[in-house]
Order: C-alpha cells, then sequence, then structure tokens
C-alpha cells in the first residue's frame, strides 16, 4: 500500500508544468505529453465550465510575412501580426536574438484599427534571416484588454 506521501511525490513527477495562464496551470502528463490546461484549484471537468476564448490568452493567427518563407521579397517595408483578440496598444515586444538576425526597425511599432495587427516598420536587406521573437519573457508586454499576455511566437524568415 502506497502512503499518501508516495502517491503526492508520484504525481507530481509525472506532471510537468508548462506555464502559468492566469489562475489556471497548463501542465502536461508525463505518460502521454499532451498538454492539459487545469484550474489552479478544483478539477478538470469544472475547468470545462469555465473556459473561454475571452480566458485564455491571445496568439499570433497571422504573420506577414508568414514565418518560415526563404524568399521574401527585400523590399517590404512593415512586418505585420495579427493575434486573436483585440490587444492593448502602447507596450510592444518585439525581441530580437542578435543584433545580426534582428531588421533594421524604421518607426515605432503600431496597432492597425482593429487593435488586432501590430505592424513594425523595417527596412529589409537581400539575402539575410531574420528572427523575431514575439512576447519572449522578460519582453512580454502584448497583451489583450483583459490583461493577458499573449503566448510567446518565432516569427523567422529569409529575404531574396
Amino acid at each position: 500500500m502506497c502512503s499518501t506521501k508516495t502517491k503526492i511525490a508520484a504525481t507530481f513527477l509525472a506532471m510537468v508544468v508548462l506555464a502559468v495562464v492566469g489562475t489556471h496551470t497548463i501542465v502536461t502528463q508525463a505518460d502521454s505529453m499532451r498538454p492539459v490546461l487545469q484550474p489552479a484549484s478544483g478539477s478538470p471537468r469544472a475547468l470545462a465550465r469555465t473556459v473561454t476564448v475571452q480566458s485564455l490568452p491571445p496568439v499570433v493567427v497571422k504573420a506577414e510575412p508568414q514565418s518560415g518563407l526563404t524568399d521574401v521579397d527585400p523590399s517590404i517595408t512593415e512586418l505585420r501580426v495579427t493575434f486573436s483578440k483585440p490587444m492593448m496598444d502602447g507596450d510592444w515586444a518585439w525581441a530580437q536574438i542578435s543584433d545580426d538576425t534582428y531588421p533594421k526597425t524604421t518607426g515605432r511599432p503600431r496597432f492597425l484599427d482593429d487593435h488586432k495587427t501590430c505592424v513594425l516598420p523595417v527596412k529589409l536587406e537581400s539575402g539575410k534571416t531574420y528572427v523575431i521573437w514575439l512576447n519572449l519573457p522578460p519582453y512580454d508586454s502584448f497583451q489583450d484588454l483583459d490583461g493577458h499576455r499573449a503566448v510567446r511566437y518565432l516569427l523567422a524568415f529569409q529575404t531574396k
């Protein structure tokens, strides 16, 4: 017979915390590695009644240029990312991993009138690979109108 401490330890080892989202925690069960959103307290069944798109963090639903492209026209003058929900304006989080892979910016980021699409004015060069993280902690100020921080997103592309 297992003691309560042993059961608690086994349960703890079987789950890995991936992120905390408001009052919920995203965990993965070690046997399946399938992420599961669970309330900080209570059962997963209770969560099914409380999760809504509004209660979840915003995600990038579109990027221009599309991440992964290797033939981007270097004459484009803006990078655009569109989020799943309206976002707060004034705080942006376009993060670089190095000076060499971050584009030269030609203006400040701004949101379009839809409050979902953020535009970064840039000057790109031919034959370069660009790597930009959006909302990479500690630079994670993209957030929706309810204060939920956006899920990080990697925008990587190469110009012709």
